[in-house]
């Protein structure tokens, strides 16, 4: 790789997990010139409880970080799916409990965002990452591209620190919302609402079931989700259990599919929706003694964005959520994020002469591929068995096996890990092939979070 004067300068938009992981793939790859331009004035442990697939956590683990992830998330053991009374569809052992060569983690967003931020800034320096620059647009030609940046909110009056940066790609990692795909596509307006709504919330308590258990519970219009995610908890004998509680809330063939305003960072009033899970018993949980011990809850539209055509315009890709927003089921829209970030920064070290045939490789690369997970967790991914059970037996069942066949129910699964990357054989054996890699590059985890 040449000198950082002659390196390639990448721009990417976006601190979050997808923009983060690709700054750290790329300078794994042998990048150095890379500055992260982040809207928000500051990074904290805001958010709640996500899932990191084995596919993506090989990705992480190549990258170093594999201890750092082993003392703050929980390595999930087990899936286990529930109808609304509570009798027992199907379990799953999940992660090294099924035969992954890698962990599945269950993990607090907020903790994993600091955590590759630690490394980034390690790896990187400090002086990468710029706080309060929202981008306001872009402009390139045959030789580099321009980004305009402007201060965020009552802010945006006042320009930028480095309102105008010139660099070879920009990489747009800016979320759901992202303000480049707006300006690709001006006529596509807000994310597209499922008619569902998320209520989300964190409780510490006694542990349950293994104490790295995921519950899944209800129906496509109703339902509860649990699971532990911090190591530190389990560590003091206790469980830090992150709940999902959902609600259709809008009619399912409603025309409008405009998300409600919310604002994810305020609390809400518990009852908004606790009563429909006032009875809800499984796996060890009362759903009711959840919600009413947890201090405070936050409630998010469950949206997402129908596919595009291209992400890549010249010397500008989208990446994550800007790229592909997906319903949060199957547990895998921070995983893909991931998987586009290793894929971008292979194609880009692959052809670093080249840098728009990567992006379009790229691009041929994972577009299609998120494309069905889009499509699939619209058709309610993994989660179906959970429809299949509310349908052929609304009143509950003795034996699951009367209700589904087997093969029917663990077919579900199969087919949702093939579309979504996740099959085991093909995880573990890129795991086997890339075991030292990390060693060989030298990268560890933060010395600050180990």
């Amino acid at each position: 790789m040449p000198s950082l004067s002659n390196q390639p300068k990448f721009i990417i938009v976006g601190a979050g997990i997808g923009g983060l992981t690709t700054a750290l793939t790329l300078h794994a790859a042998g990048f150095s010139n890379i500055q992260i331009f982040e809207a928000s004035h500051q990074l904290t442990t805001l958010g709640v409880g996500i899932n990191v697939q084995p596919s993506a956590v090989l990705i992480l683990r190549n990258l170093g970080l594999l201890d750092a992830l082993e003392q703050t998330g929980i390595k999930t053991e087990e899936l286990n799916f529930y109808n609304r009374h509570g009798n027992p569809i199907l379990s799953e052992p999940r992660g090294v409990s099924a035969g992954y060569a890698v962990p599945q983690f269950s993990i607090h967003r907020g903790e994993f965002q600091m955590l590759l931020l630690a490394a980034v800034k390690e790896r990187l320096g400090e002086a990468c990452l710029h706080l309060n620059h929202a981008l306001t647009s872009f402009e390139q030609n045959d030789l580099s591209i321009t980004a305009r940046f402007a201060r965020r909110g009552s802010d945006l009056a006042l320009p930028a620190e480095l309102s105008e940066v010139v660099a070879d790609v920009l990489i747009a990692a800016d979320g759901i919302n992202s303000t480049a795909r707006r300006l690709l596509y001006p006529n596509e307006g807000p994310p597209r609402f499922s008619g569902r709504m998320l209520w989300r919330g964190c409780l510490e308590r006694e542990p349950y079931l293994t104490g790295a258990s995921m519950v899944w519970a209800g129906h496509a219009d109703q339902k509860f989700i649990a699971y532990p995610i911090s190591q530190r908890s389990a560590t003091r004998g206790k469980s830090l259990v992150n709940w999902i509680a959902e609600l259709r809330v809008r009619a399912k063939h409603d025309p409008d599919l405009t998300p409600p305003k919310t604002d994810w960072t305020k609390t809400v009033n518990k009852s908004v929706f606790a009563g429909p899970f006032e009875t809800w018993r499984c796996g060890g949980l009362e759903m009711k003694d959840l919600i009413a011990q947890t201090e405070k809850v936050f409630e998010f539209p469950m949206s997402d964005r129908d596919p595009v055509k291209r992400w890549t315009y010249g010397r500008l890709t989208l990446l994550g959520d800007a790229a592909h927003a997906m319903y949060p089921i199957g547990s895998n829209g921070a995983s893909q994020a991931i998987i586009d970030a290793e894929t971008l920064a292979r194609h880009l070290a692959d052809s670093s002469n080249d840098l728009l045939s990567a992006l379009k490789l790229y691009e041929q690369d994972r577009l299609p591929a998120t494309a069905k997970i889009v499509m699939a967790n619209r058709a309610n991914g993994p989660d179906h068995v959970l429809q299949l059970a509310e349908e052929r037996a609304p009143d509950g069942f003795t034996n699951v096996y009367d209700v589904i066949p087997k093969d029917e129910l663990e077919g579900i699964g199969r087919a949702y890990k093939a579309v979504a990357g996740f099959e085991m054989d093909s995880v573990n054996a890129k795991a086997k092939e890339t075991n030292t890699l990390a060693g060989k590059l030298g990268l560890t985890s933060p010395r600050d979070w180990v």
